[in-house]
């Protein structure tokens, strides 16, 4: 989830002219060595994460390495073809690597290994990504009045403090409308009328930050950073009160999500820390980084790609009689197309890890690699979703890249949900459970967002987690 870009250099060193099948069938590709080394033993893992961290360039050990990760040694996957097998869960093992060569302490999730680090073979990852499932069906009829209300309350802070300061930060406006909705769409308790309070999002903050720290930067001098967050893991002690706090929130408020758990055969305890884990650090944090991240490229675009925008949402939603719906949404490919195109170009999660449960051949555009089972392989996604052999102007925001018949069998190569865009999230994959609310709300913040206003202006800086926005305009609706 580092927010940093990576280089990695070329795979180039031919050794042999030899064709073996790989895993998409025979190949006349030549077989390649995987290039490059790990190092001396302690040393080179060090050197590895401060380039990755501080020079930007990525070569075979991943952080954090000593004294958090046992081994960080990887094999980066580097374009489209060859990403594809990181998804594939009879080819590779999950077990305990959402976060990469390291696993954060069970004490900061209530001593549970939570469903995000289970492996499909593992019996528990059926019946809590089930309970997932039940989660989403159950709350479906509240999604769109709960989004419309919470991001109005955005709209209007945001509308204040532009009328008082003459610009407006995103960051706190969004967190609080993105954590409210989930409160309020999920379980039906808003999360402000509860003793939380106003206080989850900064509590969500803390409890990542323990997480995520090894693979993050900070923006502090590196002589400071690497020992205080990279060297060894920050203690759970530290975030225990308020991690208690964000679980009673969800203990009280998910009464009827926790009954179908014990159901299922899962005791309340254990599903409530699964719950907090789906909504706070998968969903509310993928809304923290990817919305402000919509805003950026959109507000990039510039005011034509407003105008289409705003024209085609208000004309749908008037030609189905003012109101929002799935069916209407269906009817706005712009709107699709700009949200796909921004998972494309910057997928909020870009770092994929898996471990070869066989030997392997890997198949990538010019050549075949071999894998040894037990060999942990990384995908950084930018790399595949923007390889210039699968998409023309790789590089560039396209918002109507996605649109029309050939647009449309471009999204296979869309990976931001740890499977293909074309494909669907059941119990025998590692695809995020709520993929399609995701592209739901997605698709919803730009619905919203041009129902009121015509074109904004907004200023993009750096933050930990996604870009930091500032918007320095908004242009109410004239039509």
């Amino acid at each position: 989830m580092a927010s940093r870009g990576a280089i990695v250099e070329p795979i180039t060193s031919l050794i042999s002219d030899t064709t073996l099948p790989s895993e998409t069938g025979e190949t006349k590709l030549p077989v390649k060595n995987i290039p490059g080394d790990y190092g001396l033993p302690f040393i080179g893992p060090i050197k590895d994460r401060l380039d990755y961290f501080y020079n930007q360039v990525l070569r075979t050990n991943m952080p954090p390495g000593p004294f958090i990760a046992s081994n960080p040694k990887v094999i980066a996957l580097l374009d489209g073809k060859s990403f594809p097998i990181l998804f594939d869960v009879s080819k590779v093992e999950k077990k305990n690597l959402f976060t990469g060569t390291y696993m954060p302490s069970t004490n900061l999730t209530g001593g549970y290994r939570i469903l995000s680090y289970l492996d499909p073979s593992e019996p528990k990852h059926t019946k809590l990504k089930q309970l997932l499932f039940f989660l989403l069906k159950s709350s479906s009829n509240r999604v769109f009045p709960e989004f419309e209300a919470c991001y109005t309350e955005l709209f209007k802070t945001v509308e204040n403090e532009l009328y008082e300061k003459g610009q407006s930060s995103f960051e706190k406006p969004n967190e609080q409308a993105a954590f409210n909705f989930l409160g309020r769409a999920y379980f039906g308790s808003n999360p402000v009328d509860t003793k939380l309070g106003t206080d989850g999002p900064s509590l969500i903050a803390k409890w990542v930050l323990f997480q995520l720290a090894p693979v993050l930067s900070l923006g502090l001098p590196k002589y400071i950073e690497d020992p205080l967050i990279h060297t060894f893991p920050l203690t759970s002690f530290l975030v225990k009160k308020d991690y208690k706090r964000l679980y009673d929130f969800f203990y009280e408020s998910a009464g009827s999500v926790l009954d179908e758990a014990e159901k299922m055969g899962i005791s309340r305890e254990e599903a409530c820390h699964n719950l907090l884990f789906a909504t706070c650090f998968n969903t509310f944090g993928g809304m923290k980084i990817f919305f402000p991240n919509i805003l950026k490229w959109i507000g990039n675009a510039g005011p034509d790609l407003h105008h289409s925008l705003a024209k085609e949402i208000r004309s749908v939603i008037k030609s189905n009689g003012g109101e929002l719906s799935l069916g209407a949404m269906e009817q706005m490919p712009l709107m699709k197309s700009v949200v796909y195109e921004a998972f494309r170009i910057e997928p909020p999660v870009p770092a994929q890890y898996a471990k070869a449960k066989v030997d392997l051949l890997i198949e990538s555009h010019d050549a075949v690699f071999e894998v040894k089972k037990g060999e942990m392989l990384f995908g950084y996604q930018p790399f595949a979703t923007k390889d210039p052999i699968i998409f023309e102007r790789a590089e560039e925001f396209v918002p109507e890249r996605f649109m029309g018949v050939e647009g449309e069998k471009l999204l296979k190569h869309v990976f931001w949900s740890n499977g293909p865009e074309t494909e669907h999230p059941t119990v025998e994959n590692k695809q995020c459970a709520g993929k399609e609310f995701v592209v739901l709300i997605s698709r919803l913040f730009v619905v919203e967002l041009f129902r009121r206003y015509d074109t904004f202006e907004i200023e993009v800086g750096t933050s930990t987690l996604g870009a930091a926005i500032t918007i320095k305009s908004l242009n109410k609706a004239s039509f």
